[in-house]
């Protein structure tokens, strides 16, 4: 109760101090948390054509946050997982992530990276989270963009992710651009954090509208709602969603095993706002990677470089001491029994993949035969995805992460029990 006390405390004092600090220096504290109330984030007019001003052109009135914003090009180192980890060459066979799959770097080489990534892009609707200038085609002419040919709208994009993807034309205020979240959260929007809505517009799992849908290669969240996030509901979403060929959905065939498989993409958002996180009640996104810093005259401002929380020591000293006696070594034992199992499960279903391919080339089965194996396969790979591709490695949800690999290695046991059965 009185660690519960002393929170609330903390808010309303830092209330007071941010209230002050537009008009004159204060001594907040570097990494302090700044207050957000739910239910602010101004929501971008559909329909109305928008100018994207880029970062730069704010430099001059916001030079602190422009300054931050571009020691994100520091993060600028990244490998290939395909090379460290080869049994993704055949957990993602079928799809180009299985050939070419770098890691994560700053956010300032979204456009780079993209280009980079010797995937084939034939619409634009790739363009989704890694310029402002693509969603201000989609603000202007709707889901009709994302069938715009990826080389036409290449001539047209020059900014990474900046300020237009979080504030539109209005620094200071966050507004949602990225129209799909609106579409997902419906009621719910509201009642989300600004300083997480902010970063759910990309950290999220999603999927392009089939070729049999209203809403053709648009991006497309696979929920309703923040109760439908969750990984089961969304593999629910995923089995009932019908393919033009008259199948469940799928996002690539692996070619020898005929599995219809899922591929799931960053779900961060939906990871650290499902049962079992620890901190989405009290924090937001923001407040762990876009802490306060205080400039050379003493005044406060959002940093806009985005980092990992274990790498800014004035946040660890300030806010997370008061639980964490060692937030690293903490953290650290979450993500090496993460990654760990991972692995291992990783490497099973490679293991079995090979098996299966091995088992079809040999043997003369009926698809109905197969249908269980495949299903099983299929649900097992998704729930390992959705841990593999989660940025924290379980730190944002550690009973979650544990969950979803517990039920992929359950479900490729049940699979490698239904192939001995054949």
């Amino acid at each position: 109760m009185k660690q519960h006390i002393w929170r609330i405390s903390v808010f309303l004092i830092m209330a007071i101090l941010l209230a002050m600090f537009s008009s004159c220096g204060e001594s907040v504290k570097p990494g302090s948390l700044r207050e957000r109330s739910p239910g602010s984030a101004q929501v971008v007019q559909m329909g109305s054509k928008v100018t994207v001003k880029t970062a730069s052109d704010w430099a001059s009135e916001y030079p602190d946050i422009y300054a931050s914003y571009q020691r994100n090009a520091n993060n600028s180192e990244n490998y290939s997982y395909v090379e460290t980890y080869p049994m993704l060459g055949v957990v993602y066979e079928g799809m180009a992530f299985s050939k070419f799959y770098n890691s994560a770097r700053g956010h300032v080489f979204t456009v780079e990276d993209l280009y980079a990534t010797g995937r084939p892009h034939p619409l634009a609707n790739c363009f989704a989270c890694k310029t402002p200038d693509f969603h201000a085609v989609v603000i202007e002419q709707g889901v009709s963009a994302y069938r715009i040919p990826f080389d036409e709208m290449r001539e047209n994009v020059s900014e990474p992710v900046s300020c237009f993807n979080c504030h539109a034309g209005e620094p200071g205020k966050v507004t949602i651009t990225h129209n799909y979240l609106i579409d997902a959260l419906g009621s719910d929007l509201g009642s989300v954090s600004t300083g997480s809505i902010a970063c759910a517009q990309c950290h999220v799992e999603y999927h392009f509208g089939p070729a049999n849908s209203a809403t053709p290669a648009a991006v497309i969240l696979p929920y309703k709602g923040l109760a439908q996030m969750h990984p089961d509901s969304q593999l629910q979403y995923y089995n009932s969603l019908i393919m033009p060929d008259g199948g469940e959905f799928y996002d690539y065939i692996n070619p020898r095993t005929g599995v219809r498989q899922i591929k799931i993409q960053h779900p961060e958002f939906e990871t650290f706002h499902s049962i079992g996180s620890q901190h989405a009640g009290t924090y937001a996104c923001a407040d762990c990677h876009m802490p306060t810093a205080i400039n050379s005259k003493k005044v406060a401002y959002a940093s806009h470089e985005w980092m990992s929380p274990l790498k800014n020591p004035g946040l660890i000293a300030n806010e997370c001491s008061s639980c964490h006696k060692d937030l690293a070594a903490d953290v650290a034992k979450i993500q090496e029994v993460a990654h760990n199992r991972s692995v291992e499960i990783g490497l099973a279903l490679e293991s079995f993949t090979n098996e299966l391919a091995a088992a079809i080339e040999k043997g003369n089965y009926r698809n109905e035969q197969l249908a269980s194996i495949r299903k099983a396969a299929r649900e097992s790979q998704f729930y390992w995805d959705f841990v593999w591709v989660e940025n924290s490695n379980g730190a944002h949800n550690s009973q979650l992460t544990k969950q979803c690999l517990d039920k992929s290695e359950a479900l490729l046991n049940e699979a490698k029990q239904l192939l001995a059965q054949l």
